[in-house]
């Protein structure tokens, strides 16, 4: 029950805002918004907007943004259509929906590096009696450099550290205190088993400022990876070995939900990503692909109809159809032969 609770979670914070984007952007545009839903299915509550009806639909899986001129061969003379508005506007409109899903990952990271805390180069405990505390460090004290190398983060120290305590070495420690820099010579002391310890711990941050600059940072360092992810997968060509779908990421969860709830909200900031990253993919029926022929229509002016480009997107569709179709089989049988 768990897991089903916090697989529908999961759709909600991923597609609903993704059509949440298209709508609020089309809005400011001017476009023609006929029904915009959240969930899918049968109707289950409407009401009537000036323009927009705005739905609940009883499977809660996300929503839709219904655009007049969006999936309809013609847009006829309507200027409020979505294929007759400006190719820019359009495009922003396209982009808005993964914008929110890159916004969605960035928010849920804030919230892991705000919870959990954040790892800072500032000394929460010297340990009494131990290297540092009778060379004269003390918690509080901010390192700054080790044996001259300066460091900027903790797992700088910690990589200086290890590097120049393996043979037991004496390492200069180099703090910031009251605004001044001291340096102080330490002798490690081996342990059990057998490493050098100095005895220092490092200070958690929970500081809201600190976890929004660490989100921003999370959020691009995790972009970057999943595109290489994606590039090294296409080249493997172990693409339906690899890729997951609905049902993969029940077991994900059920798994992730054992583990914490930081665990399941770092899962949201990868997936709404990755969702992000697929739906901008240059391929029909996606964002992606109806940015590409917006720029080639921009460029050809009249050579592509909206007849033609509706049908590439239909079959397009179709090809993701299948192409889900597989995925589901392919998860299947990963379930089976676990």
């Amino acid at each position: 029950m768990l897991t089903v609770i916090l697989m529908v979670i999961l759709f909600v914070f991923l597609i609903f805002p993704h059509e949440l984007g298209h709508f609020i952007a089309a809005k400011a545009f001017g476009v023609q918004v006929n029904e915009f839903a959240f969930g899918m299915g049968p109707k289950i509550f409407s009401r009537q907007g000036k323009e927009t009806l705005y739905s609940i639909r009883a499977v809660p899986i996300g929503g839709y943004c219904a655009m007049e001129g969006e999936d309809t061969e013609e847009a006829g003379d309507n200027p409020r259509a979505f294929n007759n508005k400006k190719w820019w506007q359009k495009i922003i409109i396209l982009l808005a929906g993964a914008s929110m899903n890159i916004f969605i990952a960035f928010v849920a990271l804030c919230i892991v590096a705000g919870v959990g805390g954040v790892i800072t180069s500032t000394l929460g405990n010297v340990t009494e009696g131990g290297p540092a505390y009778e060379a004269g460090i003390l918690a509080g004290d901010k390192i700054v450099a080790v044996d001259e190398v300066e460091t900027d983060s903790w797992a700088d120290i910690v990589t200086v550290l290890d590097e120049r305590m393996s043979d037991g070495s004496t390492v200069d420690i180099t703090v910031l205190r009251n605004n001044e820099r001291l340096t102080f010579s330490v002798i490690p002391e081996q342990s059990e088993s057998g490493d050098y310890k100095i005895g220092i711990e490092a200070s958690i941050d929970h500081n809201p400022g600190m976890a929004i600059k660490n989100g921003a940072i999370a959020t691009k360092d995790l972009i970057g990876a999943l595109f290489s992810t994606l590039r090294d997968l296409f080249k493997s060509g172990d693409v339906m070995e690899n890729v997951s779908g609905p049902i993969g990421m029940v077991q994900v969860v059920s798994e992730t939900s054992s583990m914490g709830g930081l665990y399941f909200v770092y899962l949201v900031a990868i997936i709404s990503l990755n969702l992000a990253i697929f739906n901008l993919l240059p391929f029909p029926a996606l964002d992606g692909g109806r940015i590409i022929f917006v720029i080639i229509r921009m460029i050809t002016g009249k050579a592509i109809s909206d007849t033609v480009e509706g049908r590439v997107h239909a079959v397009g569709m179709v090809l993701l159809i299948i192409f889900a179709i597989f995925i589901a089989g392919n998860d299947i049988l990963k379930l089976i032969g676990r």
